[in-house]
């Protein structure tokens, strides 16, 4: 299997200063997703983003895995709130141009 678009979790490990215990706990409650090829961990580099948000959740706020989890809950609920009162806006001018 390619592992061009993966990125060794020891890699991550040591650039950011985190244990892997640390990448196992995102893995566990589902904010990251490791692959094992041939008994190495790997992530895919899409979640570099968000493993940078949560890295600095953990490190400036101190925040643990579960309460990072919380936080990117909320964030995605409010995303789709923002995106139904868009479109709830759209709706509504639709009205207010037929009178």
């Amino acid at each position: 299997m390619a592992t061009q678009n993966l990125i060794l979790v020891e890699t991550l490990c040591s650039h950011y200063e985190i244990e892997i215990t640390f990448f196992n706990a995102l893995n566990k409650i589902g904010l990251i997703e490791i692959e094992t090829i041939k008994q190495k961990q790997f992530v895919h580099q899409d979640q570099v983003s968000a493993l940078e948000k949560i890295i600095r959740l953990h490190h400036e706020l101190d925040v643990n895995s579960e309460g990072i989890d919380i936080v990117f809950n909320l964030l995605q609920k409010l995303d789709e709130l923002r995106n139904e009162l868009n479109s709830v806006k759209i709706r509504l001018k639709i009205y207010e141009n037929d009178e």
